[in-house]
């Protein structure tokens, strides 16, 4: 493999930005050093000026294959991944067919193996009938089970009392939910239906799928997980309310319970529906200013444990029907580094927290062996990054196959330069490189 010498970079790692050269050499990171020198073929970057992240671990994607893929495939998410600085995806099972069988799960891994540019897991998904095949799921090559508390998507609602205890109580790996209450969420459209028909606006959705729904799903799922010691980790955290059951006193390493706070969920609020209308739509709902406030206050005092996208593309045509047949979710994963780099850029956080909530937590949470640091010995996911050159968000440099982002023409003040993959070049100034992912591995 190639050899690379970034010199005097500035490099973010561990609570830490301080100038350094890092070296990478037979798909690791060598050695980091001030003035390293090498007898041996190597090409050598100035990084003068620049900064070098660990690459981000995104715990929470959908990138739609087997099944779905007129929407977006494992090739084409991946790449744009690549381009954002997201060297390491988990994938979630709500696929065609749906992941709840083992056999259907290493389907995925080969997928993954076959076509993804970043190091990737998959999760195996649960429903109200599969819970004997969730017990067979290794959690040294598998990253965790999926609940739907909420039916977000298909009939993956898992919504029978018996099945929740027997997952909670007998599967030992971590189990990440989708928190909303469904008889809640069904009741509030009834009433909406009632009052407007087919035409429910947009700016309807954070009040159908409201705070009360995210909340009294979360309690249920705190009570389950403290009753039979269960690793919890609840997704995309939407509401103020919902942080009242996560502490910030336990050591990441030793917490049951943890969460995950989404880009969209920090960028955008209730008043972006009048511009954007469905292109925003997801589940659970984007709601109203004072949540983002409170979830990126969560970020910051370690509450939250990680940053996320839930990157989950949608058609554009698809996107553009009415409430009740808009599916939820938008594409996000070419750009959660850029959207932190830009609240950096506002004051509202630190170079070093973004390390720390997009690459260290990560592996943290999920026991990732080798990765989510710079350390001499880890694999070679790094991401190299000008904060002062601007990049505009435009249809010609999204790489999402579905072709569209609610971040058109945004101009952000930083630019991803080079991402690298396993010590592989695959992302260098505006051009995607072939590169190849491994499956992500586990520590038991």
């Amino acid at each position: 493999m190639k050899a690379y010498l970034f010199k005097n970079a500035f490099i973010v790692n561990e609570g830490q930005v301080f100038v350094s050269d890092l070296l990478i050499k037979e798909g690791r990171i060598a050695k980091i050093a001030t003035n390293i020198s090498v007898d041996f073929a190597c090409e050598e970057i100035n990084a003068e000026g620049k900064y070098i992240f660990p690459g981000c671990i995104d715990d929470q994607v959908h990138f739609r294959e087997p099944g779905l893929t007129h929407k977006a495939d494992i090739y084409s998410e991946s790449r744009a991944a690549v381009a954002g600085g997201v060297t390491s995806f988990m994938e979630m099972p709500n696929t065609s067919p749906q992941t709840l069988t083992q056999e259907l799960l290493e389907e995925k891994y080969a997928l993954g193996a076959q076509k993804s540019a970043a190091n990737y897991s998959f999760f195996m998904g649960a429903s109200n009938e599969n819970l004997e095949e969730l017990k067979k799921t290794n959690p040294a090559n598998v990253c965790g089970i999926k609940i739907f508390m909420g039916a977000s998507t298909g009939n993956m609602l898992v919504d029978n009392t018996a099945t929740l205890e027997g997952i909670f109580s007998q599967c030992p790996n971590l189990i990440a939910i989708h928190s909303e209450n469904e008889s809640i969420i069904r009741h509030n459209l009834e009433v909406y239906k009632e009052k407007y028909g087919e035409d429910i606006p947009m700016s309807a959705h954070p009040e159908i799928r409201n705070v009360e729904a995210c909340y009294s799903s979360t309690e249920r799922a705190v009570a389950l997980a403290k009753k039979h010691g269960t690793r919890l980790h609840i997704l995309h955290i939407s509401t103020e309310e919902e942080l009242a059951f996560f502490e910030n006193t336990t050591p990441l390493e030793k917490k049951k319970i943890t969460a995950e706070a989404c880009v969209h969920h920090l960028w955008f609020s209730a008043e972006d529906y009048a511009q954007l209308g469905g292109l925003i739509k997801c589940n659970p709902a984007i709601k109203e200013p004072r949540h983002k406030t409170a979830v990126l206050n969560a970020v910051l005092d370690d509450r939250i444990d990680i940053i996320a996208t839930d990157h989950a593309p949608h058609t554009w045509d698809e996107k553009q029907q009415k409430y009740l047949q808009c599916p939820s979710g938008l594409p996000l994963v070419q750009h959660p580094l850029l959207m932190m780099l830009e609240f950096y850029h506002q004051g509202k956080i630190s170079l070093a927290h973004i390390a720390e909530k997009m690459a260290h937590d990560v592996a943290i949470c999920f026991k990732i062996k080798e990765r989510g640091y710079l350390r001499e010995g880890y694999k070679a996911d790094i991401v190299l990054v000008d904060l002062n050159k601007e990049t505009t968000v435009t249809k010609a440099n999204i790489l999402y196959k579905c072709g569209w982002s609610p971040l058109e023409n945004y101009s952000f003040k930083s630019s991803i330069l080079q991402t690298y993959i396993n010590g592989a070049k695959a992302w260098d100034n505006g051009m995607i490189l072939e590169s190849h992912g491994e499956r992500l591995t586990f520590q038991v």
